[in-house]
């Protein structure tokens, strides 16, 4: 794989466009120099981070993070001039640690959605995710219609769950990690796992004696959408730093290096390393900007990108 590593600065002072923001929504504005001490951190110089093991976008190891998402937020708290200091949990515990006030962020394949941002904020996305299922064997699910009547499963709490609870004549079942709905895929009691793409990738790599394979679900239409609401999650989505509501300032400051590292090219760099294809990871798809106008963004803003 294609692997350029990203320049660590570690400075005590960051360029950083910071934004007066109202309740949820960022606004525009100037670039303006902060010091870490303008972060409304719970430790002073130090970003408390929550995640779960979810390789490859996070996990810890030698004390260390490690994993795509990892090696972003890595990246921004060096040059931040910020500490990182770890607590590991499962997918639930994260989010409760940020709406709860009880760590600074939380990272890992987040999937952006109005629930969630009513009770924390989200950066900007730090990647886009294409709708991939972990199947076994021979079997094609190219669409929605061809979910009815399957065993379906995916990981309690993540966005997917609304959506395979509404598959016609389906069976939805969700697990605590994403380690049984593999288990479950290998040994036939499911027929479709929906998990991000770059985990069911590295699986592929690491346990190939389990014959899971990835497949990607052509997105349901608007009419079926309209239909079944909660089908919205078999669609790209965005990801996103997920941070609690009284930290605007942390936010803006995650999103304000995130848009950087974009231009630079040293996003598209980490995609690659970790397996992805910067093509289908950093360019949103046409509806993405109309979620997010008006509700946690400006009405005028624009996802990052990549495309010229």
């Amino acid at each position: 794989m294609k692997h350029a590593e990203v320049t660590k600065k570690s400075q005590a002072k960051a360029i950083m466009a910071l934004a007066v923001l109202g309740f949820g929504l960022f606004a525009t504005a100037a670039p303006s120099a902060v010091t870490a001490g303008d972060l409304e951190l719970m430790k002073p110089g130090t970003l408390l981070v929550t995640v779960q093991p979810y390789m490859p976008y996070t996990a810890v190891k030698d004390g260390k993070l490690v994993g795509l998402d990892s090696d972003i937020l890595t990246a921004i708290a060096d040059k931040l001039g910020l500490k990182i200091e770890i607590n590991v949990t499962d997918f639930p515990g994260m989010l409760a640690s940020v709406q709860t006030q009880r760590a600074d962020i939380t990272i890992g394949g987040i999937a952006w959605s109005d629930a969630r941002q009513k009770v924390g904020l989200f950066t900007d996305p730090p990647y886009y995710s294409p709708p991939a299922m972990a199947v076994s064997g021979t079997a094609s699910f190219p669409d929605v219609a061809s979910l009815e009547g399957k065993n379906l499963g995916t990981v309690t709490g993540y966005v997917w769950a609304k959506s395979i609870a509404q598959v016609p004549k389906a069976s939805p079942h969700t697990f605590p990690s994403a380690d049984g709905v593999f288990q479950d895929i290998s040994a036939g009691r499911l027929d479709v796992g929906f998990l991000d793409p770059l985990l069911i990738t590295y699986q592929q790599q690491q346990r190939p004696d389990m014959k899971v394979r990835i497949e990607y679900l052509k997105p349901p239409t608007d009419e079926q959408v309209a239909a079944h609401p909660d089908y919205k999650y078999f669609q790209a989505y965005m990801t996103g730093f997920y941070l609690p509501k009284q930290s605007p300032k942390l936010a803006r400051a995650v999103s304000d290096q995130i848009d950087g590292m974009y231009k630079d090219g040293s996003l598209a760099a980490l995609i690659t390393k970790w397996g992805g294809d910067p093509q289908q990871f950093l360019v949103p798809s046409p509806e993405m900007a109309a979620q997010r106008r008006g509700v946690d963004r400006p009405a005028d803003w624009n996802p990052p990108s990549i495309a010229k």
